[in-house]
């Protein structure tokens, strides 16, 4: 009783865990192969990291899902028992939990929608919910009843159609995000943005206290350790242009996304000068940033 109970348990834990993990794959390969012309960067951003977390996710708990359900399946025909009344109920109780996810999810599949959401991208994802919660709640309202212990071979099958399903869309996620190493330099540019605004905003408070500029890095950091760019880049470049202006120099790996970039607009020339020093729009490979300073001197 408490083996059968046990499993019992595990199966469904893992399926639990399974399910919200394939559909925020679902999703996120939704939200990028039908791309919206309001998605930020940062929204693209968060549909790839939101797949790569899903992969993983799926990658190790639905094969063990799967292995779980087994056994439990078959304990239950070595032992001559359909279900025990705890294990029964806790089916009943799963049943229950994945009626109030699937309305939880399709609020919220309607509440994005009313936000804006493409058609589209809705009826992609409102059919993802009905699908798959709609199929597992399908077979465990039929496990209530004892249907597939009459039916192995059918379970087996179904079991494999799932598993065929999950790879193949695990693979064409792979598809849609960028490669682990891709992915790193694009981590190590975006690091580099942050070590050159913290630079930026030392020079500028360096300059109001001492009316001139660092001659370098080292006398802007007194004291503390100088940021480096990460291995296999240039260091960072620093040097002074004018009386009241310098640069900046970094070099990237990748371009700043079409998304990311800031938009040009008729602006005065003072907003012009602080606009320009908040823009870290780049190039692949060496970059300098121009930066004026936007107090006075005195």
């Amino acid at each position: 009783m408490e083996k059968s109970f046990v499993l019992q348990l595990a199966s469904l834990v893992t399926l639990f865990v399974s399910l919200p993990a394939f559909i925020t794959l679902v999703f996120g390969i939704i939200n990028l192969q039908f791309p919206d012309a309001a998605d930020s960067y940062w929204q693209v951003t968060s549909a790839e990291d939101s797949i790569r977390y899903a992969i993983a996710v799926v990658a190790i708990f639905f094969p063990a899902y799967l292995i779980i359900t087994r056994l439990v399946n078959r304990a239950r025909r070595n032992e001559g028992q359909l279900y025990h009344i705890l294990t029964k109920w806790l089916v009943y109780l799963a049943l229950l939990v994945g009626g109030v996810v699937i309305l939880t999810d399709l609020a919220v599949v309607v509440y994005t929608f009313l936000g804006g959401e493409i058609t589209t991208r809705f009826v992609l994802k409102a059919l993802t919910l009905l699908a798959v919660v709609g199929a597992a709640f399908y077979y465990y309202a039929q496990d209530a009843k004892n249907y597939w212990q009459k039916r192995e071979q059918t379970s087996v099958m179904i079991g494999v159609a799932a598993l065929a399903v999950v790879l193949l869309v695990a693979g064409f996620g792979v598809t849609k995000i960028s490669s682990p190493s891709e992915a790193r330099e694009s981590k190590l540019d975006q690091q580099q943005i942050s070590d050159l605004q913290d630079i930026q905003w030392r020079v500028e408070a360096f300059y109001q206290t001492n009316a001139s500029f660092p001659a370098n890095l080292e006398t802007l950091y007194e004291g503390l350790p100088v940021p480096t760019a990460p291995e296999g880049r240039d260091a960072y470049g620093y040097s002074i242009t004018g009386a009241d202006s310098f640069l900046l120099c970094a070099t990237f790996a990748n371009e700043t996304p079409e998304s990311e970039r800031r938009s040009p607009k008729q602006v005065s020339v003072a907003e012009s000068s602080y606009l320009q020093n908040q823009n870290w729009d780049h190039q692949a490979d060496e970059h300098c940033f121009a930066r004026r300073l936007t107090t006075p001197s005195n």
